[in-house]
């Protein structure tokens, strides 16, 4: 089977090459998928570069142990293990695996969900990491009130137009940061009120939120919380500050040292894989309530250009993959 493989770190043009590989073998809890789509996204981007150095300690210390890029897609199930109850050959899903921008992967029945009726495969690919997180950040970590003023930074990313919509099915008003070519965008999948930060810096304005969700990492978790009403709370869930060795990290251990002594502060979540999750958002999709953003799709032999984009932080909604050849 053909799958992009990696060798060591760095930059997507230099690390990433199509190559034809072995088709995985199932173990008894686990599917078989014929990859159709795969979405990558900025944990996909760190990983490739070894970046922050700290990561090396978990995923390699000199060149990664996950060869195959990407977690989230969408196809048909090929096999199942003998374990497997929940899927038969031919079903649509969506999920995550280790190593998406391949024709086959392996990956445990728990990791994935049937594909919703009313969206097409491509579509699917989008949903599972982003989702998840939008998901969790919303409902779990800020605890969304009807009434509630929620502003999302980020709000044209793959997390962040998953954040809008779901906020706002919890009855909340929302207010997304964008830049001035997304605006309509963001507006687009319900928000509220758009800031376009290119001409308006929301930290040093008036307004007061109940929760703000930062998916961008721009400004310091302390100018952050300038913008939270006394009651209100910074869920954090992205950075590009922490310095060479901790980078985005630093910032998440900053926000949890934070989250103990500063009423304002949140603590960092944990998103998981979890099939309930997947399940919900199933629901909510298929209700008409949420619906995937997809931004640009490349060809497998293109993967380097989609992680590239993905690294400059100016991706629209979801950056796919296109896998399959049919």
């Amino acid at each position: 089977m053909k799958a992009i493989v990696q060798d060591k770190y760095g930059p997507p043009h230099d690390v990433l090459s199509l190559r034809e590989i072995d088709k995985p073998v199932i173990k008894d809890n686990e599917v078989l998928v014929r990859v159709h789509t795969a979405a990558v996204h900025a944990g996909d981007w760190l990983l490739m570069g070894g970046q922050p150095p700290i990561l090396r300690l978990m995923f390699g210390l000199r060149k990664p142990r996950k060869k195959i890029p990407g977690f989230d897609l969408s196809g048909y199930v090929e096999a199942v293990g003998p374990k497997v109850t929940e899927f038969q050959v031919g079903d649509d899903v969506f999920g995550t695996c280790k190593g998406s921008c391949a024709e086959y992967v392996a990956t445990s029945a728990k990791r994935l969900a049937p594909k919703p009726d009313n969206l097409t495969l491509e579509q699917a690919a989008g949903i599972a990491v982003s989702g998840i997180t939008a998901l969790r950040g919303m409902r779990n970590a800020a605890k969304v009130q009807p009434g509630q003023k929620v502003l999302i930074t980020g709000a044209s990313g793959g997390v962040g137009t998953f954040a809008v919509q779901i906020a706002k099915s919890l009855g909340a008003e929302v207010t997304g940061v964008c830049s001035t070519s997304n605006v309509e965008l963001v507006r687009s999948v319900g928000a509220d009120h758009v800031i376009d930060y290119t001409r308006e810096d929301f930290t040093e304005g008036e307004e007061r939120y109940d929760i703000v969700l930062d998916n961008a990492g721009k400004h310091s978790l302390k100018e952050m919380r300038r913008a939270v009403a006394p009651t209100g709370r910074l869920i954090p869930n992205s950075g590009t500050t922490g310095g060479k060795v901790f980078g985005p990290i630093g910032r998440m251990l900053r926000a949890s040292m934070s989250a103990m002594f500063v009423s304002k502060q949140g603590a960092p979540f944990v998103a998981g894989e979890r099939r309930e999750d997947m399940l919900a958002l199933k629901e909510l999709i298929e209700a008409g309530t949420i619906t995937p953003v997809i931004g640009e799709t490349y060809p497998l032999s293109d993967t380097a250009a989609a992680m590239a984009l993905v690294a400059s932080g100016h991706a629209r909604g979801k950056t796919l993959v296109a896998v399959a050849r049919d």
